[in-house]
């Protein structure tokens, strides 16, 4: 059995033997080079992909000043400053420059980079990284070099540190394989999610019902026997009154409505002008996030702020948030309106919002159609609720099976 020592690092009792323990400081420097004429390749740095090129994700701006721009070279390792508490660091397989907004290190001789990357990801790591946080919270605050600097890890010989990295790079590639396959799987069920909500609330539950065209651009074909109508003539906007202490909701992307939760990101208005009342069973029509389908009925009281729309109608409130999610999925609402800023839609207007188009039958095949989707809808969910779960195991498993090695807590066999 390997010998083992204290390791005199809370987060990490023991490690072998022969292992050091030494601060980063003596493991990699700060690269500070700078470039002045912009031909080399801009980087960014992400959670999910992490070093990429920026033209690959983003618009390039060739109004912008390169003056504080810092070379970056393979095998370096990036960090985002004000996200280096949640992972966002990598080791870079390419060469380029990065922003202001990064710090670069290059290990010195005798350490693998890609070593660290896998050490510095793990929990310990992170909690220490967080410690050394400045600033009033964790979303603006940078890590600086001098306290990444002040972090002690440990360094198993660099002949160690390349087995370990050859076989988690090995072992982790079949694992996000597999991460992407399901992904993949998810996708396709979001697809036939949306497929579903389409065929219904376009056609209903006849397949081989008789069309006509609507004479609206955005909607084409619909059913023969429907209504064609506007929003504003079907939806009332309302504005609730509410109590201090109601519950915040959130109008989401994925057309649900939600309770925020002390747990989730973003800062919230103590202002009560900012919110409006909901109750249990009103239709929300966020006016900024229409174009992503943030649109449904809530299943809860509270409060919501006041760029989304709080309605009511004698129509079933189902049917409707189906079918302007429908317009979502084909980009109707960013066709009709323009955003304050990209990708989005502004409907932020009652007015704007009440003029879009949308097709009804009568209340009891609405009532038919809102049930036959919600079930199907409730099934495909649970479906990809499964396969969620399936992902967050494996990558709990990843993380452990990363842990065990780096810490030498296993040993990669020569």
């Amino acid at each position: 059995m390997r010998e083992m020592k204290d390791s005199m690092i809370e987060w990490c009792k023991s490690i072998p033997a022969d292992w050091r323990v030494l601060r980063i400081k003596y493991i990699m420097y700060e690269r500070r080079e700078k470039t002045r004429t912009g031909e080399e390749e801009p980087l960014s740095v992400t959670q999910k992909y992490g070093i990429v090129k920026t033209k690959d994700i983003e618009v390039a701006n060739p109004s912008v000043s390169y003056d504080d721009y810092i070379i970056v070279s393979r095998n370096d390792i990036v960090f985002n400053k004000y996200k280096a508490h949640s992972g966002v660091f990598f080791v870079t397989p390419y060469d380029g420059i990065v922003t202001f907004n990064y710090s670069v290190y290059r290990c010195y001789n005798g350490f693998n980079p890609k070593y660290y990357e896998y050490l510095f990801h793990t929990q310990g790591c992170i909690g220490e990284f967080k410690t050394r946080l400045h600033g009033v919270g964790e979303s603006i605050s940078p890590l600086y070099t001098k306290d990444l600097y002040s972090v002690t890890v440990f360094a198993p010989t660099f002949e160690e540190q390349n087995r370990i990295v050859t076989y988690l790079d090995s072992i982790c590639a079949e694992i996000n394989t597999t991460i992407s396959d399901i992904e993949r799987e998810i996708e396709a069920l979001e697809e036939y999610k949306r497929s579903v909500i389409t065929e219904a609330v376009t056609k209903g539950l006849d397949p081989d019902v008789e069309m006509r065209d609507s004479g609206v651009d955005y909607i084409g074909k619909m059913n023969a026997k429907w209504k064609l109508t506007k929003l504003r003539y079907i939806c009332e906007k309302l504005n609730r009154y509410f109590t201090s202490d109601a519950e915040p909701l959130i109008c989401s992307n994925k057309g649900e409505v939600f309770p925020r939760g002390e747990n989730s990101f973003g800062l919230i208005s103590d202002n009560d002008k900012m919110f409006q009342g909901v109750h249990k069973g009103d239709l929300l029509i966020h006016g900024m996030d229409t174009w992503h389908g943030a649109i449904a009925v809530s299943d809860y009281d509270g409060k919501c702020t006041t760029v989304v729309h709080v309605c009511d109608s004698e129509q079933n409130k189902y049917f409707i948030s189906y079918f302007l999610q429908m317009l979502a999925f084909k980009s109707v609402y960013k066709a009709i309106s323009n955003g304050v800023r990209e990708n989005t839609s502004d409907f932020r207007s009652w007015d704007k919002a009440g003029h879009i188009y949308i097709t009804i039958p009568d209340i009891d095949e609405q009532n038919r159609i809102a049930e036959y989707i919600k079930e199907k809808v409730e099934h495909i969910n649970a479906v990809i609720a499964e396969k969620k779960q399936q992902i967050e195991t494996i990558e709990e498993y990843k993380k452990s099976l990363i842990f065990e090695y780096v810490t030498g807590k296993k040993e990669v066999e020569i």
